[in-house]
């Protein structure tokens, strides 16, 4: 086992801009009102249960449905750039739907808003660049700020505020458009040279 903090930070850092959980603070806050209670535990442990387990099996799942890795990393370098656009526009282009308490945690919380297509994608194309114990690692950090963020989200917006919350959106937002472009370029790549 070799820890590199380097790769971990790396890894933390990339997984922390696409799941955006700062920036989702409205959204999450927005559910709170509608559910009455955000299970925090579940919804944290349930979206660290799906990354890792789609950084294991992930390409598995993939070669029984008959994709490669980087034809999915191309589709999730799609998703990551509509996010970013999302982000830095302000605009809305994924559609929420209704949700009762008891699903809150699951759906759309733990997945698709945390372990969404983006985070499920990023993850693949780390797994290529970085060792998996260093993955694990950043997915387990990620995990315990998702809680934090989740179960503090009402004093993390009244803290920062509405103008707080616009501004680290659009931050990583950008940061995020930048990692869709790389993913987008370094698998088109990849794919044409296999092609």
């Amino acid at each position: 086992m070799q820890l590199n903090f380097k790769e971990i930070f790396t890894a933390f850092m990339i997984l922390f801009a696409v799941i955006d959980i700062v920036g989702n603070i409205p959204i999450v806050i927005d559910l709170r009102k509608k559910a009455g209670h955000i299970q925090s535990e579940k919804a944290s442990i349930i979206a660290g249960v799906i990354l890792i387990v789609f950084l294991f099996l992930g390409k598995s799942i993939l070669n029984l449905i008959g994709i490669d890795v980087n034809s999915f990393a191309v589709a999730g370098a799609f998703i990551l750039f509509f996010i970013a656009l999302e982000m830095i526009l302000g605009i809305t282009l994924y559609k929420q739907e209704e949700h009762d308490s008891m699903t809150t945690a699951v759906f759309p919380l733990a997945f698709p808003l945390i372990a969404g297509p983006g985070s499920l994608t990023t993850l693949l194309s780390l797994r290529a660049e970085f060792r998996t114990e260093n993955i694990i690692v950043a997915v387990l950090i990620n995990v315990i700020i998702i809680f934090i963020v989740l179960k503090t989200s009402s004093k993390i917006e009244r803290l920062i505020g509405q103008n707080g919350i616009n501004i680290i959106r659009k931050v990583f937002g950008v940061v995020l458009l930048a990692i869709a472009v790389k993913l987008f370029a370094h698998n088109i790549k990849a794919l044409f040279d296999v092609v």
